[in-house]
């Protein structure tokens, strides 16, 4: 692995950029890394954009990903695409929400999650880690629905991403 992993959550508020991150700086944590985040919430209480910025390696100095160097950009609403497409590197990863199947998800407010298991996919933190990170960081209650919209994200991204 690099020496720090670079990846830009996005999303309009209410779709839960910021639990998505959590669970991530979470994962990435429980698997021995240092971790760094930030958050952009702009309006979020009225739909506006919401952004988080998820760094992780062996030594991270910074929460925030530079313009141009997150190599994964994970985008919860397509309208945020374009607006988020500068974070990412040449090359890098955008992970969109066409990567779950339509009506797939027995509930749309686990797309953060659906999409959190397409990213696993092109992450080197072990599964456990990601399972751990999920019951932590999620309702007991919810963690049926999670681990099923998670495992739908992880099977999207070898569909869609090639992953």
């Amino acid at each position: 692995m690099q020496q720090v992993k670079n990846i830009v959550i996005a999303g309009l508020g209410g779709q839960g950029v910021i639990k998505a991150s959590d669970i991530l700086a979470d994962a990435a944590f429980r698997a021995g890394f240092d971790v760094k985040k930030s958050e952009l919430h702009g309006m979020s209480q009225r739909g506006g954009s919401v952004s988080s910025d998820v760094r992780y390696g062996t030594d991270v100095l910074s929460p925030m990903v530079p313009p141009g160097e997150a190599d994964v950009l994970l985008v919860l609403e397509a309208t945020q695409v374009e607006i988020n497409r500068p974070t990412l590197r040449a090359g890098g990863l955008l992970i969109g929400p066409d990567v779950i199947e339509p009506g797939a998800l027995r509930n749309r407010k686990s797309l953060n999650v659906a999409l959190l298991g397409a990213l696993s996919t092109a992450l080197e933190i072990d599964l456990g880690h990601w399972e751990a990170a999920l019951h932590a960081n999620l309702a007991e209650k919810l963690h049926a629905i999670n681990e099923q919209a998670f495992a739908l994200g992880r099977e999207g991204a070898t569909r869609h991403l090639g992953q």
